[in-house]
């Protein structure tokens, strides 16, 4: 049995990060080592001698209790009936619908003076299991979580497991097949089709010319997402010639492979996008690919961050989360042990998935924010695409005011994005060229095939980074909606933070050019600006930005601010880009001879 005790200091979170990563801070870049952010974070010694006093009061020996290398958790071997009489509860061998087995309980039960001190204990109750409200009698709460994010529908097993799958709303939209010769003249046609040079001339920034190896850029893909190399070289060929035969750097996590088995633009569409864009916008700085995932079961977003952070892997949601080996059948199931840490994170790290904020419980997505905000503490910056369906969800649902489950889109009400949400990751918007219009003409908010996701959350609080620029944007454009279609509380986070085009980009994809739409390329496109940011901070003697939004909301000269254009769903027309920062296109795109110069002088 493993019980996850409280940590300590996650109170003061916020400041630790805003310590190293606000530009008016003294002890701006000085990030914390792993060792450092496991002792500040680990449970006070009252916590766990409470809860060890507690063990060995119920008959569990003090010489069976062990504490885990991360401090946060103590382990012990139970019988059924040991655990059952110390939880007050009794345990079931559940079967999923897939046939995969899990020992849980309903709820379970602990003397009230040791609720301060734990997390949760596994096994127990499912982060998603359907019971009935927590209740206090005799001194004694049973312990059962919330079975819906706040504002969300019922959440459904596996709903974190789904993020690579083919039908996933997030991947990035197909338009028409092109001919590569009719795009010749590049940056005249940008309002057409974007390349890496449009890009260039869009926001200003130069070819990469080194790659210092302190420096890294990563690429996280979800299995059965994969590229093809083919399509790689064939990209490459025609837009960053010396690449050709060029691969990323492979960290396979739980058996995660470039698969081939399954092909076609639902399943290679994501990958080719984001590596094409990525290596050829960073190189000679090599990318670096987490695949993560096997072929039969998949990842969720805490199989990947388990893998950087040993310590965070005990925590995982059975019902949620991979469980590795595979105990499914079938080919491409991997057999060997979990990927709990020995990866190491990227400077900075690109993610064009995502959940809607209701797919998910409130206390899932905070343990997961938590992990974000560790990992920012620790140099890495976390970019996420901001979604595709404006203040729809993924998958263009909205949520219905009255049963709280998803319905068809065109009513109720908006549905944020997660992890853009977080607090402590950066979320990236779309942007496009006004058709007919230069590539040296102000951009819009994305109106072709795809919608910038923007909007607020209604689980995570208004950051302090964020804080001026929401209540100005409150205060000068106020929404013409209430609280009846979003949370206009003007207390939750704000998304996204800053945007890049994501509309017309020429991929090759499945043996031929496409024109392809997304934040899932917005969002690669800036983590290749921060990274090369990062490579001239390296040169300059200095470390990598680390959490990037206090810099960002501090330099908001740094950016084109977009002010045409809007994200509409739900029936509405959404919100509306204007001055100043807005949950449509954020900041804006970034001015990278600006934003170079702002985060360069930081020490």
């Amino acid at each position: 049995m493993r019980i996850a005790l409280t940590q300590s200091n996650l109170d003061k979170a916020e400041e630790f990060l805003m310590d190293v990563s606000h530009p008016d801070s003294p002890n701006f870049g000085k990030h914390w080592t792993h060792e450092e952010i496991a002792t500040k974070f680990a449970p006070s010694s009252e916590t766990v001698e409470t809860v060890t006093s507690w063990l060995t009061s119920s008959g569990i020996a003090l010489e069976r209790i062990s504490r885990s290398q991360s401090l946060g958790w103590l382990k012990f071997d139970a019988t059924v009936a040991e655990a059952e009489s110390l939880l007050k509860t009794e345990y079931h061998v559940y079967k999923h619908e897939t046939g995969k087995p899990h020992v849980s309980c309903s709820s379970y039960h602990i003397p009230e003076h040791i609720t301060p001190h734990i997390d949760f204990i596994t096994p127990g109750v499912s982060f998603d299991t359907k019971v009935p409200q927590a209740a206090v009698a005799n001194n004694v709460e049973k312990r059962a979580p919330s079975t819906t994010a706040a504002a969300g529908p019922p959440v459904q097993t596996h709903a974190a497991l789904g993020v690579g799958a083919p039908t996933s709303g997030f991947l990035p939209k197909k338009g028409a097949n092109i001919d590569i010769k009719g795009i010749i003249d590049e940056l005249r046609n940008c309002n057409k089709y974007i390349t890496p040079n449009c890009l260039r001339a869009l926001y200003l920034f130069p070819p990469g010319l080194t790659a210092n190896p302190q420096n890294s850029y990563g690429i996280v893909e979800y299995t059965p997402q994969a590229y093809l190399q083919s399509d790689l070289d064939l990209f490459f060929a025609n837009f960053s010639k010396n690449q050709v035969q060029r691969t990323p750097t492979l960290n396979s996590i739980d058996g995660g492979i470039p698969q081939t088995t399954n092909q076609g633009f639902q399943y290679n569409g994501e990958s080719d996008l984001d590596l094409e864009y990525a290596m050829a916008l960073i190189n000679p700085q090599k990318t670096t690919l987490y695949q993560v995932g096997d072929q039969v079961e998949g990842a969720s977003f805490n199989d990947f961050l388990d893998a950087l952070d040993g310590s965070y892997c005990a925590g995982d949601d059975p019902f949620q989360d991979a469980t590795y080996p595979d105990p499914l059948p079938g080919n491409g199931a991997y057999t060997g042990p979990k990927n709990c840490g020995g990866f190491a994170a990227t400077k900075v790290i690109s993610t064009s998935y995502g959940y809607n904020e209701a797919d998910l419980t409130a206390a899932y997505e905070r343990r997961q924010c938590n992990e974000y905000m560790k990992l920012g503490l620790a140099g890495t910056s976390f970019l996420f695409s901001s979604g595709d369906r404006g203040v729809a969800g993924n998958r263009n649902v909205c949520i219905d005011p009255a049963t709280k489950e998803y319905n068809d889109g065109n009513s109720g009400i908006f549905n944020p994005s997660f992890p853009s949400t977080c607090p402590y990751v950066t979320s990236i918007g779309a942007t496009q060229i006004v058709p007919g219009a230069l590539v040296t003409q102000p951009e819009e908010a994305c109106q072709t095939v795809i919608f910038s996701g923007g909007g607020f959350s209604n689980v995570f609080p208004l950051p302090s980074y964020q804080s001026a620029a929401v209540k100005s944007f409150f205060a000068n454009h106020p929404p013409p909606y209430g609280a009846d279609r979003f949370n206009n509380s003007q207390n939750t986070r704000g998304y996204p933070d800053v945007s890049a085009n994501g509309a017309n980009y020429v991929v090759a994809v499945d043996g031929q050019f496409a024109l392809v739409y997304g934040t899932s390329a917005s969002s690669p496109v800036v983590g290749a600006i921060i990274t090369l940011i990062n490579e001239a901070r390296f040169a300059a003697g200095k470390g990598s930005v680390g959490f990037l939004n206090p810099s960002l909301y501090a330099n908001p000269d740094a950016f084109n601010d977009i002010t045409q254009g809007g994200n509409p769903g739900c029936g509405t027309p959404g919100f509306t880009s204007v001055s100043g920062w807005d949950p449509v296109t954020g900041l804006g795109t970034p001015n990278f001879p600006k934003l170079l110069a702002k985060l360069l002088a930081l020490p």
